[in-house]
Parts: C-alpha cells; sequence; structure tokens
C-alpha cells in the first residue's frame, strides 16, 4: 500500500504539471524590458506583449527595468520563479555582457533558456547636423586628422549600439570617444540636439529623424541596403570592407521553467512574428521578423556569444 501510494501521488504531482502548462497562462506575465523605455526593445516588447495577451487571454505586462547595461532588470528575471509567469526581453547586448562584463551575478545560457527570437533590424551611423563630413569616407578622414575630437553616443555599454562604435572604430582605424547613456532615447535626443557628434542606432527608430533632416545618415550596417532608407550606402560600400552589425531582439525565461510553457510560448510568438499583419508592420520599418525552435535558437545564442567574445577582443572593447 504505502509503495501504491508513493506512485498514486507522484502520478497527481505530474498531472498537475501538464495541466498547469496546459492551461498556462492562467494570471498576468510580466516581460521585464532591461532597457529605457522608448528604444526598439520596450517597442517591440509593447507589440509584442499586446498580442500575446490576445493570443493567450491573460494581459502581458511590460516592465522597464534599465540600468548596469542590462544587468539590474535581467537579474531579477534570475532570481523569478521559474512558472512562465516572469520573462525576459534580451537583445544581442547579453550575448556581448557575457564576454564584456567580468563580473555579473548571472550566466545567460546557465541560468536562463531560450524561448524564441522576436526580430532583427540593421543599425544606421548618423552624425549631427552641423557636422563637416556629407559621406562615410570624409567622416573617417575627420576622425583621423584629429583623433579623441569626435565622440559617439550609445545606450550604455554593451549594447548593440556601443559595439557598432567600436567595431567601427577598429575596423576603420579611428580613435573616437565613446559617451554611454542610460538608455537609447538620451543618446539619441543629443544627437538630434547636436551634443554629441554622432551614433549608430537602430533604423526602426532613426530613420523618421533622417528623413526630417534633424541628422545626416552616412551608413546602414547590414549587409545589403536597408529597404527603408535605401538611398543610404551600407558602412561595408562606402568605405570599411566587411563591416555588418545588427540588433536583433528575443525572448528568455528562468532556468528550470517547463518546457511546455516553453514550447507554447515559442508557438505563440511564432504565430505573431510570422502573421502578414506584422511582417507589413514590420518592413515599413526595417524589422525583419525572426522564428527558431527553442533549441534553435539555445544554438543561435551559444554562437552569438562566441562571437561577441571575438568582437570584444579584436576591438578592444572595455566597460567605462
Amino acid at each position: 500500500m504505502p509503495r501504491l501510494t508513493a506512485l498514486a501521488l507522484v502520478s497527481l504531482v505530474l498531472a498537475s504539471f501538464g495541466v498547469s502548462a496546459q492551461e498556462y497562462p492562467t494570471k498576468p506575465v510580466r516581460i521585464i524590458v532591461p532597457f529605457a523605455a522608448g528604444g526598439p526593445a520596450d517597442v517591440y516588447a509593447r507589440f509584442l506583449a499586446q498580442r500575446l495577451q490576445t493570443a493567450l487571454g491573460q494581459p502581458f505586462i511590460v516592465d522597464d527595468r534599465p540600468g548596469a547595461g542590462s544587468i539590474i532588470g535581467t537579474d531579477a528575471v534570475a532570481q523569478s520563479q521559474p512558472d512562465g509567469y516572469t520573462l525576459l526581453l534580451m537583445s544581442n547586448t547579453h550575448t556581448v555582457n557575457e564576454t564584456l562584463f567580468a563580473k555579473k551575478p548571472f550566466v545567460l545560457m546557465r541560468d536562463f533558456v531560450a524561448i524564441a527570437p522576436i526580430n532583427y533590424s540593421d543599425l544606421v551611423l548618423v552624425v549631427k547636423s552641423a557636422t563637416p563630413a556629407n559621406n562615410l569616407s570624409e567622416l573617417i578622414k575627420l576622425a583621423k586628422a584629429k583623433p579623441e575630437l569626435l565622440n559617439y553616443a550609445s545606450s550604455g555599454p554593451g549594447t548593440p549600439y556601443h559595439m557598432a562604435g567600436e567595431l567601427f572604430k577598429s575596423m576603420a582605424g579611428v580613435s573616437i570617444m565613446h559617451i554611454p547613456y542610460k538608455g537609447s532615447s538620451g543618446a539619441r535626443t543629443d544627437v538630434l540636439g547636436g551634443q554629441v557628434d554622432m551614433m549608430f542606432d537602430a533604423v526602426t527608430t532613426m530613420s523618421g529623424f533622417i528623413r526630417s533632416g534633424q541628422v545626416k545618415a552616412l551608413g546602414t550596417t547590414g549587409k545589403v541596403r536597408s529597404s527603408v532608407l535605401p538611398e543610404v550606402p551600407t558602412v561595408a560600400e562606402a568605405g570599411v570592407p566587411g563591416y555588418e552589425a545588427t540588433i536583433w531582439l528575443g525572448l528568455m525565461a528562468p532556468k528550470n521553467t517547463s518546457a511546455a510553457i516553453v514550447t507554447k510560448l515559442n508557438a505563440a510568438v511564432t504565430k505573431i512574428v510570422t502573421s502578414a499583419e506584422v511582417r507589413e508592420a514590420w518592413a515599413k520599418q526595417g524589422a525583419i521578423p525572426m522564428t527558431m525552435t527553442p533549441a534553435e535558437f539555445t544554438r543561435f545564442l551559444n554562437e552569438d556569444v562566441k562571437k561577441w567574445a571575438h568582437v570584444v577582443k579584436i576591438s578592444g572593447a572595455t566597460v567605462e
């Protein structure tokens, strides 16, 4: 009898987990964005949250927690219960930080599980309107003539904006001062206002300012020209052969989150980003949907960690 009772209890426990995963979510889900409000991560988190709420029948609430190069918000997720009700909106900032920050309270691929990628977009190098350089060659010439005179803004250490700048400095052979901000909105505002010389920013958020003439675009960072800014050459075309940098976004959860919940979320995100409505809307913004299974996204993340470890090394990027 004791043996049968024990087996019965185990069966009940397993059954309850199955029902829980099947019925998930039964209460609001929080998506922590470890970046400042107004940037691409925040914008697309809200876009996704609205549609996940419709698809899964519970509120998905975006919680912006910027600070320390995304570490504060990310650690909050790492410390959360692995029940599917606290998720992380992450980016290639996280894969960069695995090398850039020697000490962090978490290890990305140890303390989190991959759910799904969301999208990627090119960056664009813009300079303030008063900058005498009108193309990339002229900017490089100016930077080489006056080392450390020019500066560039980023949304903080380890972010795609920072690493795009460091990679550019390394490959173009120029010395330009890095000015880190607490988020992309502040960096963008100061470039638009002329307080900072330049910035690598997401095409999705900067294209409107380029069209209005508030900044000058000197190059986009993809392998081919952006469909949103087809008149702007790539950085590789314009004078730095082989240069490429993008920004991508994805979802992760604390380790030990149920595989059934991860699978359910992956299916929901994939259905959203592959819908005709979303593809059309994002194409106009310069964002390209990404789709992978959790296993494929895990492999992608591991490869990206290795890729950026190499870039950090060759660029000499450091945390200020």
